[in-house]
């Protein structure tokens, strides 16, 4: 099961449906710097809609949905009659793209683990690779993994704008509410390009 407790930006800078608003990006380095004094770019890849998530550590080899905003704010959840799916926000920044990008995916369904069921095996230094529409792959490397309650999720934090090519993959966690029907937390693996891939 999937349910996102905090509200995703329509776009890079944009205010968000629960009226946060990501950070704006760094303004340019002005001209009259000196070379040295300006950090050299980080590696990002063209737009290109991803294909295939593969993260073998666990076992995944997942195709891809488009996902939107719904009227809550949040991102909407995969379909959940598919295990074996995950979704990205498809009006967002794509995977190897220049800014964060979101891929969410389902922890179990009421019958069976899902494609995310083992995301909380992965560690700092784990690799997983988006593949795209373009023929390039974009691997990227895991910085952290960490869970958050649904009711204090830091928006700011993990769909900051960004100069960096990051990846978000999100699914829930924690316990589950036989009342709410849902799980009380989200786990949210932070990931960046590996500019040596």
């Amino acid at each position: 099961m999937f349910t996102q407790g905090a509200s995703a930006p329509a776009k890079p800078g944009a205010p968000s449906a629960a009226g946060h608003a990501p950070a704006a990006a760094p303004e340019p380095a002005s001209s009259s710097a000196s070379p040295s004094a300006v950090p050299p770019a980080s590696p990002a890849m063209p737009r290109s809609a991803p294909t295939r998530l593969k993260i073998p550590k666990i076992g995944v080899d997942a195709p891809f949905t488009g996902l939107e905003i719904g009227p809550s704010g949040a991102l909407d959840p995969p379909p959940a009659d598919d295990t074996n799916l995950v979704g990205w926000h498809a009006s967002g920044i794509s995977p190897g793209e220049r800014g964060t990008a979101l891929i969410a995916g389902h922890l179990d369904t009421a019958t069976a683990p899902a494609v995310f069921a083992r995301l909380g095996e992965l560690k700092p230094g784990d690799n997983f690779e988006v593949r795209r529409a373009d023929g390039t792959t974009a691997v990227f490397l895991i910085d952290s993994v960490e869970s958050f309650r649904k009711d204090d999720f830091p928006d700011q934090r993990v769909y900051d704008d960004t100069p960096d090519a990051l990846v978000r993959l999100i699914t829930c966690a924690g316990a589950y509410d036989r009342k709410a029907k849902d799980y009380t937390e989200n786990l949210v693996v932070f990931a960046h390009l590996d500019p040596d891939a």
